[in-house]
């Protein structure tokens, strides 16, 4: 689902977001969502966006207004809470509109059965922690997803990319400029951004063959290989390929390496100085209008637009 369907809650006065804090107040993943927060707050005003703010231990005698949207933030270590304690979280979380989970808290919101068919963006260090939760979530490699009313994010740095995005689909694009301004942040990642590796650790124990696939993709990048052949070379067919992938990524082989080298695109577009034919041949598109048309329909800009931002970009900072 995308991020845009979260614009109707922009509409509240004021939108209340509630952060519940399960984890060090020095966490870069607590830090790097509630820093934008707080920035787009003192700029909005508390007439217009109220973020609140509170301790885990303090939910079941909570006394701040109702929540229009609720994240619960853990950073690392995966949440010990007994069962009467978790349905107190979950009863109070399921009052806002929109909820969910940054970090950590990831796992205990799958755990809890929440995520149950929804896509969910589990950190990288809680591989190890995936195989009870595998059949009920949609894990996904992404760095944070929204489906139905439910968002989840990664944690670490990718907390100030999810934070941004949050402000941009609720207040609009030059709210988050600003805000990126302040930060010094040159860019911000998507909700499509995967995390580095994430996929194929995750997945080697659990799904061997679907494994191998995604390392095939990793190593063709600039050849695509055709579906029917990745599976031939992993040894399973066509079809088990695609239902693994549905599963597993909530994706088709081919949408997904599609993906896979557009952000491989974007990333050679904002790093390095390869010409825009050059970083389209470089990721397997033989047509320049299809690796213009592919990369708008997945970023919503065209490379050239992404190199004019870069450059756009570089321009500013070097005037100040």
């Amino acid at each position: 689902m995308p991020f845009s369907s979260l614009v109707s809650l922009g509409m509240e006065s004021p939108l209340r977001i509630e952060v519940i804090r399960a984890c060090d107040a020095s966490s870069i993943t607590y830090a790097g969502l509630l820093q934008p927060l707080r920035l787009a707050e003192a700029a909005l005003g508390t007439q217009r966006l109220a973020v609140q703010v509170q301790a885990l231990e303090a939910i079941p005698q909570s006394a701040l207004p109702s929540a229009h949207l609720i994240l619960l933030v853990a950073d690392n270590e995966p949440l010990q809470l007994t069962a009467q304690q978790s349905k107190q979280l979950l009863d109070h979380c399921r009052t806002a509109k929109v909820w969910g989970a940054v970090g950590a808290a990831v796992l205990w919101l799958a755990r809890s059965g929440e995520m149950k068919g929804l896509r969910t963006a589990l950190p990288r260090a809680l591989d190890v922690e995936v195989g009870d939760v595998a059949e009920a979530a949609l894990l996904t490699s992404h760095l944070f997803e929204l489906d139905g009313n439910r968002l989840t994010c990664c944690g670490g740095a990718a907390g100030i990319d999810f934070s941004l995005t949050l402000i941009e689909t609720l207040f609009g694009p030059a709210l988050q400029a600003d805000i990126m301004e302040i930060l010094c942040v040159q860019h911000v990642r998507s909700a499509t951004d995967r995390q580095h590796h994430a996929t194929q650790v995750r997945f080697a124990s659990l799904q061997p063959k679907l494994s191998e696939a995604l390392q095939l993709m990793e190593a063709n990048i600039e050849e695509p290989l055709a579906t029917d052949d990745i599976a031939r070379l992993v040894g399973i067919s066509r079809r088990q390929l695609e239902r693994q992938f549905k599963q597993y990524l909530g994706n088709m082989p081919s949408r997904y390496y599609l993906e896979l080298r557009l952000q491989r695109a974007k990333q050679l577009l904002l790093d390095s100085h390869h010409s825009i034919v050059q970083v389209g041949l470089m990721c397997g598109f033989s047509s320049g209008s299809h690796f213009a048309t592919a990369y708008g329909t997945l970023f919503g800009i065209t490379p050239r637009e992404e190199r004019q931002r870069k450059l756009s970009t570089i321009a500013h900072e070097g005037h100040k």
